[in-house]
């Protein structure tokens, strides 16, 4: 009892690597290996730096602005033009302490981005596609094995941050019970330094991870991008052509090429043969040519036919095989004689002279 098995289904399989053409189309879709840990975690540590190196200043302009408004605004009178004045310089207070955070978090997300994927521009990932609200697939995309992946993804980063945030917080308990017997400034300089710290820790946590993450990301987008050995094939067909049109159409110029290269050995004034092996047909115009040029040569079938129509046409034959073997070596057709062959060359075509004369 034998099984029939359709190898069709092997062969699409997607069991070979991704072509660099395969991997370029799938780069202009925005399909690349990218982890959106990685801008996390840069984006976060990039942000508490920030933190310790402005924060005194940052302190120092809000301890400021709440002085100034306690001292001055709670005294003034409301109108539209103080108001107006308020809201200015509340603005560009919060502007001077925002904006090179925010820099900072712009500047970590390019960063991060950049070193993962390069500079990439591709307008089709953010096309609308219907495919994308399609809720059966939708339904796939939430209770598939991705997801699974995902959500032990968060679950573990859930854990491991509570763990490092509650650990910074155990080193410090002892300051943490005494904040309450700290002044207003102290205190707020106290809890400053241990966000710091926290995020920090955090952020070095992240980054440990989101290098685990673009492994993975690495791995599954290079799975997702594989191609099956008929893919291969037919990518190589579209690129170099059809190798059974390729090889007609080089037949096509053969023919091309010889029925050329046979007008023109009416044209010829002696052919040199083998007799039967090779054969090359020599032109020259004294006037017009230094030394004679080989105008048509061929070998076995080619060369006869070469001799056929060199007599159909009352062009001279004439055997010499050394010499036909080294014009047909040393010379391509449109070349002149070599000038080893001149003298040689020389003698057969004073020899076809001499006999065209006495006809």
């Amino acid at each position: 009892m034998y099984l029939s098995l359709d190898l069709q289904y092997f062969s699409q399989e997607k069991t070979e690597k991704a072509t660099p053409k395969k991997r370029q189309e799938s780069r202009k879709k925005g399909q690349v290996s990218k982890s959106s840990d990685v801008n996390t975690a840069f984006i976060l540590l990039f942000v508490f730096l920030s933190f310790m190196f402005i924060g005194p200043f940052a302190s120092e302009q809000l301890f400021t602005l709440t002085g100034f408004t306690f001292q001055e605004y709670l005294l003034i009178e409301l109108t539209e033009e103080n108001v107006q004045a308020m809201f200015i310089e509340y603005t560009f207070q919060a502007v001077a302490v925002v904006a090179p955070i925010m820099l900072a978090a712009m500047v970590a997300g390019i960063v991060s981005n950049y070193m993962q994927v390069g500079f990439l521009f591709a307008p089709e990932a953010i096309k609308m596609k219907l495919e994308k609200i399609n809720p059966i697939k939708g339904f796939k995309r939430i209770f598939s094995v991705r997801a699974l992946v995902e959500f032990l993804k968060s679950m573990l980063k859930i854990t491991l941050v509570g763990i490092v945030t509650f650990s910074v917080l155990w080193i410090f308990i002892d300051d943490i019970l005494k904040l309450s017997l700290y002044t207003v400034e102290e205190s707020v300089r106290f809890v400053g330094n241990l966000m710091v710290i926290m995020g920090l820790a955090v952020a070095v946590l992240l980054i440990f991870l989101s290098v685990l993450d673009y492994m993975y990301q690495k791995y599954d987008h290079e799975k997702n991008i594989r191609m099956s050995k008929q893919d291969v094939k037919d990518e190589y067909k579209k690129t170099e052509g059809d190798p059974l049109i390729k090889s007609k159409i080089k037949e096509k110029q053969r023919q091309m090429a010889m029925s050329r290269m046979m007008q023109e050995v009416p044209k010829a004034d002696v052919v040199i043969t083998n007799p039967t092996h090779y054969a090359v047909a020599l032109k020259y115009d004294n006037e017009n040519m230094e030394a004679p040029i080989v105008i048509a040569k061929g070998v076995d079938f080619i060369a006869l036919k070469v001799i056929k129509v060199a007599k159909h046409n009352g062009v001279m034959t004439v055997e010499n095989r050394p010499l036909a073997r080294a014009l047909y070596s040393q010379a391509e057709i449109g070349d002149q004689v070599p000038e080893d062959l001149f003298k040689a060359v020389a003698e057969v075509l004073a020899y076809v002279y001499r006999i065209q004369k006495k006809l």
